[in-house]
């Protein structure tokens, strides 16, 4: 009787599953475990930086690494590489952005950390609109059903990195309305990956010529749910040719903080 609910309780054990995709005795010791960043946002996240914009950068920070891996358009796990990290995903020029030197800092401060997993989903010139869930655009059912994906290959998804919002800065009501709309897209995100508590970075912007670019960036500083941080990109090297775009410098900077911000609440954790 002991021996048949013994395998009872494995039977049940095994059959169950967290996200529908992970095994439930895999941990952060196994070969196949990734800790997994969504990416996304607009043209900033996605990355528009030039590898020739003589700007000066620590080019470790671009370094391609084992331990940091991408899923790439045909949804298939493979070595992380900056430009071309969002390469099919977001369809205009693909320079460098943050995803590179995020998780590469999380490798200098933390040799031991793991495997990476980043999910890149970042559209240029959206508006948060676009990727509420429910939009024609499909950008919300995208990137859940990447990181749905992700998950596929063992792993846990740590964090969503959200960087966004100067196409709502050109219009009053898009940037009136951009906190209620920040907390909507979270709240969708967190309930369709069933992840409640969900980390979320969201960068506060401060490129952009946009009339009410103070409001987006107020709303992003301001925002009020658990369990987000906002991080600040002022004073991050932007291009010279335009007043929009972070350079490589810029990116390497926002990447920094971004994974500072990471690995300090996952030492509260």
């Amino acid at each position: 009787m002991g021996e048949k609910l013994f395998l009872l309780a494995c039977f049940m054990l095994l059959s169950c599953s967290s996200m529908g995709t992970i095994d439930l005795f895999q941990n952060e010791n196994d070969s196949s475990y990734k800790s997994i960043f969504i990416l996304a946002g607009q043209s900033n996240m996605a990355g528009r930086g030039y590898n020739n914009d003589n700007s000066t950068y620590p080019p470790e920070y671009f370094l391609s690494h084992p331990q940091i891996l991408m899923l790439d358009a045909n949804q298939t796990w493979k070595q992380a590489a900056d430009p071309g990290l969002h390469d099919g995903i977001d369809k205009r020029f693909v320079g460098v952005g943050p995803g590179m030197p995020f998780a590469n800092r999380i490798l200098i401060e933390n040799p031991e950390f793991g495997t990476i997993g980043l999910v890149p989903c970042a559209h240029g010139q959206t508006s948060i609109m676009q990727w509420m869930k429910g939009n024609e655009t499909g950008l919300f059912t995208q990137m859940v059903n990447r990181a749905k994906v992700a998950l596929q290959g063992g792993g846990e998804i740590k964090a969503l990195l959200w960087y966004q919002g100067e196409s709502d800065a050109l219009h009053y009501e898009d940037a009136l309305l951009y906190g209620s709309r920040l907390v909507k897209f979270i709240t969708d995100v967190r309930a369709d990956l069933g992840l409640p508590e969900l980390p979320v970075l969201v960068v506060a912007m401060m490129t952009g010529d946009g009339e009410f670019k103070m409001l987006v960036r107020e709303a992003q500083m301001d925002i009020k749910l658990p369990h987000v941080v906002t991080v600040d990109a002022k004073g991050a090297g932007i291009k010279t040719n335009d007043k929009v775009h972070l350079n490589k410098a810029g990116s390497v900077e926002v990447g920094k903080r971004l994974a500072d911000a990471f690995l300090e609440i996952n030492e509260e954790c």
